[in-house]
């Protein structure tokens, strides 16, 4: 088993032989990679990009109003938002039968089970209850995971977009190394390979923006580790000391890419223009207000439209909403707001789809096994 940490020079000559999807491209200087600042922590080169002020913050925390009233009643969001088992546990033997096709399965928030090119991808793994590094204090979900780690099929990858507690989650890891150990590629970006290390997993590559790697007997599938807009923090004083990301996955007959979470920035168009069209993208719609708190970390559901557009995908599926209340918009909301954009951008809701907890759409294949 390779056990490589980084993208190497022997790695790159490995896949010398690589051809319709080598990534021959001359990378600007001013985009080729991360930047950090003076105290050493990665920065968003944008200028899209704005933190919020400790002012707005404060308004955030004690004065603004939670309109995202998710109801308490267990019946109500059954209805609103049924939970369905995954196909694969039903028939896992159907796991990977799909020619030429993608299959993605939402199982909440930005977990997502991807099935392309004879891989199996898993996106920000989170199981637990809670978003929080104690599993009694802090964000609860109110829709379950679709299924446990244990009932998964065989996962060749995850892709890890960045360290907030709604996308990276320790017992997750955990039981995903337990279950799978060295035989699980992550995909993580820089300045996270000795966390995940600490936590037992052997199988890690760290990649910087714009760099690239493979799972070992399939280098015919990409991985690359694009920009997003967003930040990290895990401790009071780990400010940005690990970078964020979004993921491109170029296989020979499908390419996927995986927003992560991020703020509405012009590096989109540069990954379409790079790695697309994509077959499918995973793109974030929910936890958007309020816009002055949240427009430079989170998307709304317009400007997920426009990332949509701007990487040319030919589909995409809504992720990270109706999980978690992270924000301040009715927990239904994003749905409502998604399918008013797609409309004034002329898209349909087969452009862009929402799935329900566990369920999944095929594409790319005129044969259907569910």
């Amino acid at each position: 088993m390779e056990k490589d940490s980084r993208k190497s020079s022997s790695s790159r000559s490995s896949r010398s032989s690589r051809k319709s999807f080598r990534l021959d491209y001359r990378l600007e200087e001013d985009v080729t990679k991360s930047r950090r600042d003076k105290s050493g922590g990665f920065t968003n080169p944008w200028p899209t990009w704005k933190f919020p002020s400790y002012s707005t913050i404060f308004r955030f925390f004690f004065l603004d109003k939670n309109h995202s009233n998710v109801p308490s009643s267990k019946e109500v969001l059954d209805r609103e938002l049924p939970i369905l088992e995954p196909f694969f546990v039903q028939h896992p033997e159907q796991v990977g039968r799909i020619g030429s096709g993608i299959r993605v399965t939402w199982l909440g928030h930005a977990t997502v089970l991807v099935e392309m090119d004879d891989l199996v991808v898993l996106t920000d793994p989170v199981f637990s209850q809670r978003a929080s590094p104690l599993q009694f204090v802090g964000p609860r979900r109110y829709r379950d995971p679709a299924c446990t780690v244990a009932q998964l099929p065989r996962v060749h990858a995850v892709l890890i977009s960045h360290t907030h507690y709604d996308h990276l989650d320790a017992g997750s890891v955990a039981s995903l190394n337990a279950r799978f150990g060295a035989d699980l590629r992550w995909f993580v970006p820089l300045g996270l390979l000795d966390w995940m290390q600490k936590r037992g997993c052997e199988n890690v590559i760290e990649l910087d923006w714009w760099e690239e790697n493979c799972v070992p007997g399939h280098d015919e599938v990409t991985f690359v580790c694009t920009p997003a807009q967003h930040w990290c923090k895990r401790t009071p004083v780990d400010d940005n000391r690990v970078l964020w990301c979004s993921w491109s996955v170029l296989g020979p007959c499908n390419r996927f890419y995986f927003a992560g979470d991020t703020g509405y920035c012009s590096v989109f168009e540069e990954i379409g223009k790079r790695f697309g069209p994509f077959d499918l993208a995973a793109i974030p719609i929910g936890a958007y207000l309020p816009r002055d708190v949240m427009r430079s970390q989170h998307v709304d559901p317009e400007e997920a439209v426009r990332i949509h557009i701007d990487v040319q995908a030919k589909h995409s599926v809504a992720i990270h909403w109706g999980t978690f209340a992270l924000a301040y918009e009715y927990y239904l909301e994003p749905p409502v707001k998604l399918k008013e954009a797609l409309e004034r951008y002329g898209l349909s809701e087969d452009n862009f789809f929402l799935l329900k907890h566990g369920e999944s759409r095929l594409l790319n294949s005129e044969e259907v096994f569910e």
